[in-house]
């Protein structure tokens, strides 16, 4: 039985207002509905989002909940994503998300593929943050972000992994990672939520690097001629 998932938009109006009261002039699902539809079509910066929504239809603006003209300038989206609460906006995401990967995975598949990965923001230093790094987990199958974090200039994405498996749903998934990311506190969490793991294993682990290679390159005793045991 088909599972009904909830158009984006609904997800988006469960996104906390955070501006004041005083000058509010466009809801704040409709904003974020028109950013989200702006960024869809290529418009990413905060002047093309403006421009987007200025030139398409009103009747789409309107659809997008829109009730006053005209719809939101730059300097409008500037200010409320300055305010917004960056991470309860994510966890409504990734639970979107994640609802999606629920309601499409295939029947004769029980395992979903989840990939750890990290990168820096493209465009992050025109908007005042260069270098910002995320470390996100994207679906294999639907190329969807279900959860990501930032990563400190202090660190790197081995001190954020576990807040970002902390966000997600563990249980009949396969995660796979970099070698970065091979590290035996990754694979416990993993394995404690439910899931599964595909690790790449490099120089940076030299003593179970050099233990796979001895592992694959002695065949298994099946494999040995009897005569030769």
């Amino acid at each position: 039985m088909a599972t009904t998932v909830r158009p984006l938009i609904a997800a988006l109006a469960e996104v906390r207002e955070v501006r004041d009261r005083h000058g509010r002039r466009h809801p704040l699902t409709a904003m974020l509905a028109l950013a989200c539809a702006a960024m869809l079509c290529g418009y990413r910066s905060y002047s093309a989002m403006a421009e987007w929504g200025r030139n398409y239809d009103r009747a789409l603006v309107e659809a997008l909940g829109f009730t006053h003209a005209p719809s939101p300038c730059a300097a409008t989206f500037f200010l409320l994503f300055r305010k917004l609460d960056r991470l309860q906006f994510e966890a409504v995401l990734g639970a979107w998300a994640q609802e999606v990967l629920a309601a499409t995975i295939p029947a004769s598949d029980d395992r979903d593929g989840m990939a750890l990965d990290g990168k820096t923001l493209r465009g992050s230093r025109k908007q005042g943050a260069p270098g910002a790094h995320l470390l996100s987990a994207v679906s294999h199958r639907l190329g969807l972000t279900t959860g990501q974090v930032a990563v400190d200039d202090r660190t790197n994405e081995i001190g954020a992994v576990a807040d970002l498996l902390r966000g997600l749903v563990l249980d009949g998934r396969v995660f796979t990672m970099d070698a970065l990311l091979t590290q035996r506190e990754v694979a416990q969490t993993i394995t404690a939520g439910g899931g599964d793991y595909v690790m790449v294993v490099k120089g940076n682990h030299p003593q179970l690097h050099a233990d796979l290679i001895t592992a694959f390159a002695t065949p298994p005793p099946a494999a040995i001629p009897p005569g030769r045991r």
